[in-house]
């Protein structure tokens, strides 16, 4: 009997063992199980929040001036370099819009090569852009509007003047390369379509068209 009593002993403390592992197993395999789905949920969260609807970009451009004219003057503009601020606001990961601002730029005005006056125009425009993001770049292009004021005309004494704005197209490529999730360095190119009326004594002499091509790097910040 007694050796009965020892055995059914042992048979229990071995059951209750076995038992003790196959819960332990079992609660490391849970508790891997639950790691596994908060890594995976916090990832996706994470992918979700990493880029927020905004981005500010800051850019130098050069502005080149296409230059063609139909009064017979041969009239130009000088080029420039000039400070450019953009605010974007995304949609989805593809479609944007961007508000692009400077501050007023003089120009030189010539005629065949000789100064007849200066002018400054002021080019807000408001694109609307196609992202495609693709291995850690994330090329673009857009089209919209441009509107151009032109103030402080002074054209051969007084003699010529110019119209006081102008509405046209804007077309753009550009790409943004992402240094983290907030910053990223940008390449850009716009060309915009600038035109004015030529007045010369108060008579309509012609147009001059600046369509000036815009060629920029920068940097953004989303958030």
């Amino acid at each position: 009997m007694c050796c009965d009593q020892d055995a059914v002993k042992w048979v229990l403390v071995i059951s209750l063992g076995n038992n003790f592992k196959v819960l332990n197993m079992k609660k490391h395999t849970l508790t891997a199980l639950a790691l596994v789905a908060a890594s995976l949920v916090s990832t996706q969260a994470f992918a979700q929040a990493k880029e927020g609807p905004w981005m500010v970009r800051a850019r130098a451009v050069s502005l080149s001036s296409a230059n063609t004219d139909t009064t017979g003057l041969g009239l130009t503009v000088n080029d420039i370099v000039l400070p450019e601020v953009d605010i974007s606001y995304f949609f989805s990961p593809n479609l944007a819009v961007e508000l692009i601002l400077t501050v007023p730029q003089e120009h030189d005005v010539k005629s065949k090569g000789v100064k007849i006056g200066t002018l400054s125009q002021l080019p807000p425009t408001l694109l609307a852009q196609y992202h495609f993001p693709m291995n850690g770049y994330k090329p673009y292009v857009g089209a919209g509007i441009n509107y151009t004021d032109i103030s402080k005309v002074n054209l051969l004494g007084g003699v010529a003047t110019l119209d006081k704005d102008s509405w046209g197209g804007a077309l753009q490529v550009g790409v943004d390369i992402p240094l983290d999730k907030n910053w990223s360095i940008n390449f850009d190119v716009k060309k915009v379509y600038i035109r004015t009326h030529v007045y010369a004594g108060g008579v309509n002499a012609g147009t001059l068209k600046l369509d000036p091509l815009l060629v920029g790097a920068g940097v953004g910040y989303r958030f």
